[in-house]
């Protein structure tokens, strides 16, 4: 896992041990749950998205001059030739500079930009999975629907190059459940299934859909077997440590938060998840 996913999952894992501890659970009678997301997903449509240039002039100002400078000029360089190499250093420039700084939406948009430029639905599709793990974060709905948007139709073109890619398929099926269209996205998760059991993206995504509505054995299933196939994988450990507090085996959930301690390994985290242990042992 790379550093830019790195950080946002523990930082997403970090605001879900939040949201537990102070209250915000889901229902464990798991009443409606497809209506309730499906409801989200239909608010979010009515949102219009920001245009990415006023992204970017948000983004901007919270810069330096000379920085600013940098940016424009890399910027220019887009759009002075022709010459295909140039664009795609600057692409990867302003992915580069952006990142470091901490505007991560904007960084995957130019990563997007460079993977349309090089037709390929590798870096298309890797661009799309930051944006949908930003949305998940991102506060402004209306900058919400723009990820959304733009991370389909990143994927929209990644699976004309490669409609089998099974990574492509995720992404799409979280899309469909990002916009509402809940069982369409659980029904694409389901056909990869079909094919290979233990895919591990789509099982995944199921169990955070099942903890979503409250189906917290079916959770654990999809989420032990990615554990069982990748036991070192922090965020399986921890939403399948939470399905399993949920159906009363604390002890078993207390000892998967602290293997999610241990490969952490980050004092914050770990007061967090210590603080959280604290409101159920």
């Amino acid at each position: 896992m790379g550093k830019i996913q790195w950080l946002v999952v523990l930082g997403r894992i970090i605001v879900v041990a939040a949201l537990y501890a102070f209250g915000s659970r889901v229902s464990q009678a798991g009443s409606a749950p497809a209506v309730d997301m499906a409801t989200k997903g239909a608010k979010m449509n009515q949102t219009e998205a920001l245009s990415f240039e006023e992204i970017l002039k948000r983004a901007k100002e919270s810069v330096s001059p000379d920085l600013q400078m940098r940016l424009t000029s890399l910027e220019n360089s887009i759009t002075r030739g022709d010459v295909r190499q140039q664009k795609l250093h600057a692409f990867h420039e302003l992915a580069a500079i952006w990142d470091s700084i901490g505007q991560h939406t904007v960084s995957a948009y130019y990563k997007g930009e460079e993977g349309k430029l090089e037709n390929s639905e590798k870096t298309m599709t890797f661009a799309a999975s930051l944006l949908l793990l930003y949305q998940e974060q991102t506060k402004d709905p209306a900058i919400r629907q723009w990820e959304i948007n733009e991370a389909k139709d990143l994927l929209e073109k990644s699976e004309k190059l490669a409609p089998q890619n099974d990574s492509v398929q995720v992404g799409l099926a979280k899309v469909d459940v990002a916009t509402g269209s809940v069982m369409q996205g659980v029904q694409r998760l389901k056909k990869i299934l079909e094919d290979d059991p233990n895919n591990i993206p789509a099982n995944m995504t199921l169990g955070q859909l099942s903890i979503t509505s409250g189906q917290f054995g079916k959770a654990v299933q999809r989420l032990q077997k990615v554990v069982n196939l990748q036991p070192d994988n922090v965020e399986a450990l921890y939403y399948l440590a939470e399905s399993y507090k949920n159906t009363g085996k604390k002890q078993k959930a207390i000892e998967l938060f602290e293997k999610c301690k241990s490969l952490i390994n980050d004092p914050g985290f770990s007061k967090e998840i210590d603080d959280y242990i604290n409101t159920f042992k």
